[in-house]
């Protein structure tokens, strides 16, 4: 599918790079593997808070199939952060996610630590939930989105009060990429 999307990429580059991505992630920071929601930091649940238009989205999306390591504390942490917003979400761990993203016509540059799917758009890396509600209130012509790597300060990846600078990356399946959000 990544190879109909958006030409070759070699699986051993793609593998490279997964491995250093989620090599970075720390040992689950959850109670469990991620599939229960469990206290997140107050302070990243400030990204979370959403208007009345977003909550109503965020109510009416359909389940979100989150796919993660299950050694992954980030990951779990975002999924924390997502649950605590109101999304309803399955997470299933998976040791091929290299599988996953291909599947999901992922693109290589966009990879991150998880990948979550609903209806037919690729959620990838550590979008703020309010993000996520407000591109499915919009419905874009649109892929989805991504936050390439793991920023600091971005949900599931606090650290103390450093917050570095990133972007929502969106992206469609002709491989045309365009900031969606600075943060």
């Amino acid at each position: 599918m990544l190879n109909e999307k958006f030409g070759k990429v070699g699986v051993g580059a793609a593998s490279i790079g997964l491995a250093l991505l989620v090599g970075g992630c720390a040992p689950e920071a959850s109670a469990d593997s991620g599939d229960t929601a469990a206290a997140t930091p107050a302070h990243a649940m400030a990204d979370a808070t959403v208007d009345a238009t977003l909550a109503a989205t965020i109510a009416e999306t359909p389940t979100i199939k989150v796919y993660k390591s299950p050694t992954c504390g980030c990951c779990a942490l975002w999924v924390d952060h997502m649950r605590e917003a109101g999304f309803q979400l399955d997470v299933e761990n998976t040791d091929d996610m290299i599988g996953v993203k291909i599947d999901a016509g992922l693109p290589l540059r966009l990879q991150s630590c998880h990948t979550a799917l609903v209806g037919d758009y690729v959620f990838e890396g550590h979008i703020p939930a309010e993000v996520i509600a407000r591109f499915l209130a919009e419905k874009p012509s649109a892929s989805g989105l991504a936050v390439p790597g793991m920023p600091v300060g971005s949900p599931g990846m606090e650290f103390g009060d450093r917050v570095d600078p990133y972007d929502v990356i969106q992206f469609d399946a002709a491989g045309s990429m365009s900031v969606y959000e600075s943060r």
